[in-house]
């Protein structure tokens, strides 16, 4: 299996100076908990989650205006819509992500696939080491 047989295509982005309140609405809006930060030529330049917003601005006392990449992750991991899948979980794993974001062959965004798209379509043994893996204690301190 592919990513591309998993993958959530044309996925919701946003851009770093698109407001965090903007973020937040198409968050609730699409029922979804992150959204790819896309540079003005589509390449991805972060991730903005539900929890970034959260402990990065609301408990910091930040107000609805502030800036996406105020926020955003910016180590992204990105994977291609052809690579198997098993390589893709291999990645999640060993960087204790839930979500990578899908770059075409110039490098843009074109998908997400997340721990809940792995875990409706994969095999059981695949989810549950996937899930257990991201998991782990990752040993940063605070919220984030």
């Amino acid at each position: 299996m592919q990513v591309q047989d998993i993958m959530t295509s044309k996925p919701t982005c946003c851009g770093p100076e698109d407001s965090i309140q903007d973020v937040a609405k198409a968050m609730t809006e699409n029922s979804i908990g992150a959204i790819p930060v896309i540079d003005d030529d589509g390449r991805p330049v972060g991730i903005v989650t539900d929890r970034d917003i959260c402990c990065r601005a609301v408990a910091e006392g930040k107000g609805a205006d502030t800036k996406v990449s105020d926020v955003m992750s910016e180590d992204v991991v990105t994977t291609s819509p052809d690579e198997d899948l098993d390589s893709c979980c291999n990645r999640m794993e060993k960087t204790q992500i839930r979500r990578a974001v899908v770059t075409d062959s110039e490098g843009k965004c074109c998908g997400m696939v997340a721990q809940a798209d792995i875990a409706r379509r994969a095999d059981g043994s695949e989810t549950a080491e996937l899930v257990q893996e991201i998991s782990k204690p990752s040993g940063r301190s605070g919220c984030c």
